[in-house]
């Protein structure tokens, strides 16, 4: 296999190795789990990430607390002060900006709220604003005196112009009713590309995470659906490039880059074992996902 064109790192078939990832003179932790593709650390991402070396992973995809006073494990603390939480999040912000090759991706999800606020910081730090993701949710409960809320924001930044950007194309979409096209396209439909239309940034098909399949028992919080993942993974990665995830969560992240091929870093405070549960029996059931990518 050819090396990877980025600084000091070499992709060789084989058991994934964390040492290329770390400066020089640390000692890194020993890893939780390991597989051919990955390496899952447990512990705190603040104390973790200023380990790794400058410019070493192709793409983040963060998904930390949104600090709504949910309960995790017992060693995170989801109810601080806004600006504490704030705070808290630039730090590990600066570090996956610091680890990220130049032309790489930011992927932040969070909710609006939050991420404008981050988005900023981020936009400040020199990173390159590509878009604002809007993700449908179907099962929030409405709040009094607001409107109803219905998306989380899914933040895409570059570190400088894209080195990778990968065109994904939707099915044409239809009623779920008559199986008819939905839309006419002015006219033009038989001009459309057969593999579908360009994805847009308003994701109304990510199905919820309800049934456990789905999701980790032992983990009470919300899982993210493959389908979020596949789509990152797709637009800003080639296989055998790396993913740095510092929220590991359910998992998720993980799993998508083993099934897609794709090297990774993993970070998670409190479920490192219920992470490994499920990648050992192979428990992350993927959604179904009708994307076609192109290149």
């Amino acid at each position: 296999m050819k090396a990877m064109e980025q600084k000091g790192l070499q992709f060789h078939q084989g058991r994934f190795e964390a040492k290329p990832f770390v400066k020089d003179g640390i000692d890194l932790p020993l890893p939780f789990f390991k597989t051919d593709l990955g390496v899952l650390f447990e512990g705190d991402c603040l104390k973790i990430l200023p380990t790794l070396q400058d410019e070493c992973v192709n793409t983040v995809f963060a998904d930390p607390p949104f600090n709504l006073n949910k309960k995790y494990g017992k060693k995170f603390d989801d109810n601080r002060p806004e600006s504490e939480y704030l705070n808290w999040c630039y730090q590990w912000i600066d570090e996956c900006i610091r680890v990220i090759i130049p032309g790489g991706s930011f992927f932040l999800y969070n909710l609006p709220k939050w991420n404008i606020m981050l988005g900023a910081y981020m936009m400040n730090a020199g990173l390159d604003f590509r878009h604002s993701i809007a993700v449908d949710i179907k099962s929030t409960l409405p709040i009094p005196r607001r409107l109803y809320p219905s998306h989380y924001s899914l933040l895409y930044f570059t570190k400088g112009k894209s080195r990778t950007f990968r065109k994904i194309r939707t099915p044409i979409e239809t009623c779920r009713h008559c199986n008819g096209e939905i839309r006419d396209y002015g006219g033009h439909r038989d001009a459309m590309n057969p593999n579908g239309v360009n994805l847009r940034d308003v994701w109304t098909d990510i199905p919820p995470v309800r049934h456990w399949k789905f999701k980790s028992k032992n983990r009470k919080a919300n899982a993210l659906s493959t389908k979020i993942l596949d789509r990152v993974v797709e637009i800003s990665t080639l296989e055998g490039d790396v993913v740095l995830d510092p929220f590991g969560g359910s998992g998720t992240t993980f799993a998508v880059c083993e099934n897609k091929k794709r090297r990774w870093l993993g970070i998670e405070l409190d479920f490192a074992e219920e992470i490994v549960s499920r990648l050992q029996d192979w428990n992350v059931h993927h959604h179904k996902n009708e994307d076609f990518v192109e290149g």
